[in-house]
């Protein structure tokens, strides 16, 4: 799950609650913990004494058809329930082409870098993965583009090139119905900046002087609700906050619409744009974020014994999901295959997780089940990793008590070169999965220079490595305890 510690979410971190009279108390949280280990009572292992032979037999005998039906799941044939992936678009540190970002990743750069898009001098955190000389030029016309918050120029720019990567432009969705093609792409803080200018205005003009625009464009559901107006698509449209589990939701949402037959497809993903004042000082105040001032590339770093807390990130993935059978029907190019994905809730605290980590392995394991893939398939971890003192290990420990042979396992973490995207993590994360898939290569986790001895499995340490993918995974947890996965792989017929 997320804590305050993991996710953004991910780490210990202490958090200083401010009273009346000045006088205050301190409450440690702890991110995500050790899965415990749990044994199953006698009556479960074991057959009771007074058991015939026979029955003894036939009770062994419904254990192994058990446990040759877990290790061999069955994947979804019908194509009308298959989902294949057929576009991707991105906004990110490293610009808007999804290609120029795998590869940026791949040469293990960090898009780290010191904040200027205000002055941050006094803040105690003063860098993050901010984007720089974005444009959306060909995507949003002037005058909207100027009144917009970013986190809807990121959706719109990044849900456009999704579909102009999918051959499914303008001209050719006015020939399709588009009743039947969805929008679901969600936000962890929504419209930040207008919210904020709203407040502003309020308090320092009177409610007289706020923007007709500052509601519209600081609530959550406005990006996938944009883009849909912007390209006539009528299908399920809506989108879901799990803060930095959020896009990981919209996929397995979206996945959903188009098995149940309510969709064709669906434009799923994040997007955020938390890198201003109110969100760079919220955070701050949470006490979740590096410190590494003076070297912010070498601040986010994964699963290494120096990191201090998270780096913030933001920007927008956005997949096109298809049904298989309306993909071969248009002949569209696959890139490669959803086969599933789980949600759950820790049900526990607001921030502190579960004592037993349940969430998180129970989320994994879900996502498998629905994949119809069994752990030993699996040779490839996006993971979370947000560089967080209790996160990073409390998510390796999950991954040890699902894939109990890592060997063949290639992990990494993608914030270690953009941050933390928030709301839009997930999304880019999930581009940088399948890329993996496409490319047969796997970006490295940087700054890996003291890592720590608890983690066995390889996070391709610093220089990417050749690795072919049979089954990956991308792992998504949020405050509120909600944890989120999903699995894709190659695209076989």
């Amino acid at each position: 799950m997320a804590s305050i510690a993991s996710g953004s979410c991910s780490s210990a971190v202490a958090f200083q609650s401010r009273e009346i009279g000045g006088a205050s108390s301190l409450a440690q949280f702890n991110g995500l913990r050790a899965i415990d280990s749990v044994q199953l009572a006698p009556s479960l292992t074991s057959p009771p004494a007074f058991l015939s032979s026979s029955a003894r037999k036939s009770r062994g005998s419904v254990r192994a058809m058990v446990s040759q039906a877990v290790s061999a799941p069955k994947r979804e044939k019908d194509p009308k329930k298959r989902v294949v992936i057929t576009g991707m678009g991105l906004v990110s540190v490293f610009g808007n082409d999804v290609d120029t970002f795998y590869n940026r990743l791949l040469e293990g750069e960090s898009g780290i870098t010191l904040i200027d898009r205000f002055d941050a001098s006094d803040f105690s955190v003063r860098f993050a993965g901010q984007i720089r000389d974005f444009s959306s030029a060909g995507y949003i016309d002037g005058k909207n583009d100027r009144r917009l918050d970013d986190c809807w120029r990121y959706c719109l720019v990044a849900g456009k090139r999704a579909l102009e990567d999918a051959s499914l432009g303008s001209q050719v969705l006015e020939t399709m119905d588009r009743t039947k093609i969805g929008v679901l792409v969600g936000t962890g803080m929504g419209g930040l900046t207008a919210f904020s200018a709203g407040v502003e205005s309020l308090i320092q003009k009177g409610h007289k002087k706020i923007s007709p625009f500052f509601i519209p464009y600081s609530i959550t559901n406005m990006g996938s609700a944009l883009l849909a107006i912007d390209t006539g698509l009528m299908g399920p449209n809506y989108s879901i906050s799990t803060a930095c589990a959020t896009a990981n939701y919209c996929f397995y949402a979206a996945a959903n619409h188009i098995r149940r037959g309510e969709a064709d497809i669906m434009v799923a993903g994040g997007t955020e744009a938390a890198v201003m004042p109110t969100g760079v000082g919220g955070f701050i105040a949470c006490r979740a974020l590096s410190h590494r001032n003076d070297e912010p590339h070498r601040a986010s770093r994964p699963w290494d014994q120096g990191r201090d807390g998270f780096v913030m990130g933001e920007g927008a993935g956005v997949l096109v999901m298809e049904s298989l059978e309306h993909a071969l029907k248009r002949g569209a190019n696959i890139i490669a295959e959803y086969l599933g994905g789980a949600v759950t809730c820790d049900a526990h605290h607001m921030t502190d997780p579960r004592k037993d980590g349940l969430g998180v392995s129970s989320c994994i394991s879900k996502s498998l089940e629905d994949a119809g893939v069994s752990p030993e398939e699996v040779n490839y971890v996006n993971a979370h990793a947000t560089s967080t003192l209790a996160g990073d290990l409390a998510e390796v420990n999950a991954i040890k008590k699902v894939f109990k042979d890592t060997s063949e396992i290639k992990m990494n973490g993608t914030k270690s070169m953009i941050g933390h995207g928030l709301g839009a993590a997930g999304g880019l994360e999930a581009i940088a999965t399948i890329k993996a898939i496409t490319t047969g290569w796997v970006h490295p986790t940087i700054n890996q220079e003291n890592l720590e001895p608890a983690v066995t499995i390889d996070t391709v340490p610093n220089v990417k490595k050749q690795h072919q993918v049979n089954v990956g995974i991308s792992n998504s947890f949020g405050f509120g305890g909600h944890n989120s996965v999903v699995v894709f792989a190659p695209f076989n017929p």
